[in-house]
């Protein structure tokens, strides 16, 4: 019970505690988000994108499947009719699945067992452990797609479970993003391959919680092998990030 809680005070601290993180936030994604634009944030955790995105005047489905996490969010966004909070997880089909929490670092807390035997052995996740897990209800971005409407931003952010997630959506969105670690290098280029086959897509690359673009400038949206390039330069460095893909135009 004192890890759970040491977990979650500390998520709530690292995502609404910084100073000025909200304001970086909102200047970032108003590249991507507007008035009445609507967003998907897959692993919405503590809800920081979401505020960020509602101050920018979008709608904002946010999905969650840990139990601690949704009575947060709804905690938080229980009286905004422009959030839509669904207590599941994403996969490549509906169905139920278990989820590996870990008390402590809830925000590593995953449903892929082969991200969570790859990055064990990494320096950076030494003290993480998975003590618990939980059966959640699985979904599809399909199904949220057709219940919500297309998004105009989808965030992706499941721990090495990306590509499962994409499997289960059928059509080009017109920009998302997923999380790229070192440690599970592949499982970013599973979450590439799987953008790739949905549409023509150009991307980006921004370090962990930055809110800014790797390398700097307005013109440099780069196609996949550009893209893959910069990652395995990236990789050594040890710090994790965020690929954001945007569609291309015709």
């Amino acid at each position: 019970m004192l890890a759970r809680a040491f977990g979650i005070a500390r998520s709530l601290a690292m995502y609404h505690g910084i100073p000025g993180r909200q304001r970086r936030m909102r200047a970032f994604y108003a590249q991507f988000l507007g008035a009445g634009d609507l967003a998907i944030d897959v692993g919405a955790h503590a809800g920081n994108r979401v505020r960020a995105w509602r101050a920018l005047g979008a709608r904002v489905v946010a999905v969650e499947p840990q139990p601690d996490f949704v009575r947060l969010l709804r905690l938080f966004f229980e009286r905004d009719e422009g959030v839509t909070v669904v207590p599941s997880a994403l996969g490549a089909a509906p169905g139920v699945a278990r989820l590996g929490i870990s008390r402590a670092t809830p925000t590593v807390s995953t449903m892929s067992a082969d991200w969570r035997a790859t990055v064990s052995g990494d320096a950076g996740f030494a003290a993480v452990r998975w003590e618990d897990t939980v059966s959640v209800p699985v979904t599809t971005l399909d199904a949220l797609v057709a219940t919500h409407g297309v998004p105009a931003f989808c965030k992706i952010d499941v721990e090495g479970f990306e590509a499962e997630v994409l499997a289960g959506l059928s059509r080009p969105l017109p920009a998302l993003s997923f999380e790229y670690l070192p440690a599970a290098h592949d499982a970013a280029l599973a979450a590439l391959a799987r953008v790739e086959a949905l549409g023509r897509y150009r991307y980006r690359y921004s370090p962990v919680e930055t809110m800014r673009w790797d390398p700097a400038g307005a013109d440099s949206w780069l196609d996949a092998g550009e893209l893959e390039a910069l990652l395995d330069r990236r990789r050594p460095l040890g710090r994790s990030g965020d690929v954001y893909a945007r569609l291309a135009p015709p």
